[in-house]
């Protein structure tokens, strides 16, 4: 599978795009004012213990202060001998009002919520993530040969071994088939790195940012630089100089694979990225075969909805169920990586009776998500047709990037419709016809509530002005949204 990755860079904002056999899988914007801090070290000030839910806020310099959970404290995971009520470990013993903590970001601010901390701290490289509190060396579950996995441990054994240094380590899918070298050289280079920010931590007051991760396109290729990678394009020139440069330190093969793109066409606009990145927005996915999918994201979890739209099939219905559920399953996979959805992910595929057909198309969306760099768990289709999966949510989805909620319905996607606006009106006249001595009501409206008063409700109104003894005027408000109306007696 050939694959690139296309950057574009502008004062405001980097966007990538990994484009896999000329079709687009995922995409990252990262903004000059708010740029992702998942991977940043900061040194906080806890400002609120909560004993009842084992956890704490801490202020880590943004609008909104940290939470850390107990479980994510590294001495409290260590510690097996401090309980609350033998039920687990008492936050208290581990943090108090007004003390200094280091913590590190694992999970972007989301919504109303703030940033998710640990105190498990940890820095990257290409090939490792170096772990200073922990001993254990661990393998990336992507690399599955268990020669291979094995050949790794034992290298960075001996690396570790030749430089004396302790600490535990991750090694990466990235370093799947390199030489001992490469991984000593990386060794060398996060225990630096490491030093350098315990020297940088000392003399800090808190709150203050210790350590901020690379910028977006420069984790691009830390973190996407796969084999099957064959390209890597780039439309800013001074981008492209910090990117050789980055290639050249960290990973110089990479480095003839980096070409800058100085042609008139946009660089997104020449892929179809922009026309696929609005595409991605909508709630209607269009499946080859006439079927389609509607995903709707909410707070609490994603729920994906297949349907055989115009797709009839040629055999029985339950061959064309099987197939437009196949066709899902492929469609799903790339969705959930384009739209970058996290948390609980609720699929409803069309109800298949047999068996080997459900196993299939379970095939199907786990050899589909297999590629997904997100971590992601899965239950068997249940008794009621459902799929229960999770993928990790470390960031906001791309609608949450992009878009913002509808001043006019407060995100909830639908208004009330006319009709029901006139009957609270009729209800709110009567109500302030018993409040208020007054010769009549002014109505204020916007024009579709005013249009089907005067028309399918004037009957009404008229029956209203009788039994009121008031008479009620109406006005059109142009700047009141469908569901807004005033009252006012005159």
């Amino acid at each position: 599978m050939s694959s690139e990755i296309l950057i574009n860079v502008s004062p405001m904002e980097t966007r990538v795009a990994l484009v896999e056999n000329g079709v687009l899988q995922e995409v990252g914007v990262e903004r000059e004012l708010s740029r992702g801090i998942v991977g940043n070290i900061y040194k906080g000030k806890v400002v609120r213990v909560l004993p009842g839910m084992q956890a704490a806020f801490i202020d880590i310099g943004l609008e909104k202060a940290g939470f850390i959970h107990v479980d994510d404290i590294q001495q409290a995971s260590s510690n097996e001998s401090c309980t609350s009520n033998g039920n687990g470990p008492d936050i208290r013993q581990f943090l108090r009002e007004g003390q200094s903590v280091v913590v590190q970001v694992i999970k972007e601010p989301i919504s109303t919520k703030g940033a998710r901390l640990t105190t498990e701290l940890s820095v990257s490289s290409r090939f490792l993530v170096y772990m200073p509190n922990v001993t254990h060396i661990g393998v990336s579950q992507r690399i599955e040969d268990e020669g291979e996995r094995e050949r790794l441990r034992q290298q960075l054994s001996l690396a570790l071994a030749e430089s004396n240094t302790g600490g535990g380590y991750i090694i990466r899918t990235a370093a799947e088939g390199v030489e001992a070298e490469e991984l000593v050289r990386e060794v060398k280079f996060l225990q630096q790195l490491w030093q350098h920010i315990l020297e940088t931590t000392k003399p800090l007051r808190a709150p203050a940012v210790i350590y901020e991760d690379l910028p977006m396109f420069l984790r691009t290729l830390r973190d996407m630089a796969q084999p099957q990678v064959g390209k890597v394009r780039v439309d800013s020139k001074k981008a492209h100089t910090k990117l050789c440069e980055f290639t050249r330190q960290f990973n110089p093969e990479m480095e003839p694979l980096i070409e800058y793109y100085s042609a008139d066409q946009p660089l997104f606009y020449l892929y179809g990225i922009d026309d696929e990145i609005t595409r991605a927005l909508e709630k209607k996915v269009q499946l080859k075969s006439g079927g389609y999918l509607i995903i709707e994201q909410t707070e609490a979890m994603t729920t994906v909805d297949v349907n055989t739209g115009a797709f009839v099939g040629r055999r029985n219905l339950e061959e064309t169920t099987f197939k437009t559920n196949l066709e899902a399953a492929e469609a799903i996979a790339r969705q959930l990586r384009l739209r970058n959805l996290g948390g609980i992910i609720i699929i409803d595929f069309i109800d298949m009776l047999e068996l080997d057909h459900q196993s299939q198309v379970m095939h199907t969306l786990e050899k589909a998500l297999a590629r997904d760099r997100a971590k992601t768990g899965m239950a068997n289709i249940s008794e009621l047709g459902l799929v229960e999966m999770t993928r990790k949510r470390t960031s906001e989805s791309l609608g949450q990037v992009l878009c913002q909620f509808c001043p006019t319905c407060d995100g909830k996607g639908t208004l009330k419709s006319a009709e029901t606006i006139c009957n609270e009106i009729f209800r709110e006249i009567l109500r302030e016809t018993r409040a208020f001595e007054c010769d009549g009501f002014l109505v204020l409206a916007a024009q579709s509530v005013i249009d089907r008063l005067l028309d399918e409700g004037s009957s009404y109104v008229g029956d209203l002005e009788k039994f009121t003894g008031r008479t009620i005027q109406f006005r059109v408000e142009n700047m009141y949204s469908p569901d807004q109306f005033d009252i006012i007696p005159a």
